[in-house]
């Protein structure tokens, strides 16, 4: 694994992906991975939620883009600055995210979103 693979892997776990997979460890894996299948519209959010996952997702598409385009050239100083913008502000909203996955609908919206997205990755 080299560098680059990492440190997304461990900016990922800082996102919560950590504190997602705990909540859905005790469904157990088979369960989980059904989970990680279905789609995001079966999982009920409250309005809060909805709203900090509509600014989950813009994030994740653009640190996605950012990613994608630092595999292409890590050098690139623009991009690497935007990306440490984009772990700056992940950190802004980590005690939210933590709060809002305590609810189980919201934890697994949160990891059929962040799955098909890293997945992309």
């Amino acid at each position: 694994m080299d560098g680059y693979e990492s440190t997304r892997r461990d900016f990922l776990k800082k996102l919560g992906l950590v504190v997602g997979a705990t909540a859905l460890a005790s469904t157990g894996l088979t369960q989980a991975a059904e989970i990680i299948q279905n789609k995001k519209e079966e999982f009920p959010l409250t309005p809060e939620q909805t709203k900090f996952m509509k600014g989950y997702e813009k994030w994740l598409k653009e640190f996605h883009a950012m990613a994608k385009f630092q595999k292409k050239d890590a050098e690139h100083l623009e991009n690497n600055k935007k990306l440490v913008a984009l772990s700056e502000e992940a950190k802004g909203w980590q005690k939210e995210l933590v709060d809002h996955m305590k609810d189980e609908n919201f934890a697994r919206y949160y990891m059929v979103v962040t799955e098909k997205i890293t997945a992309m990755i």
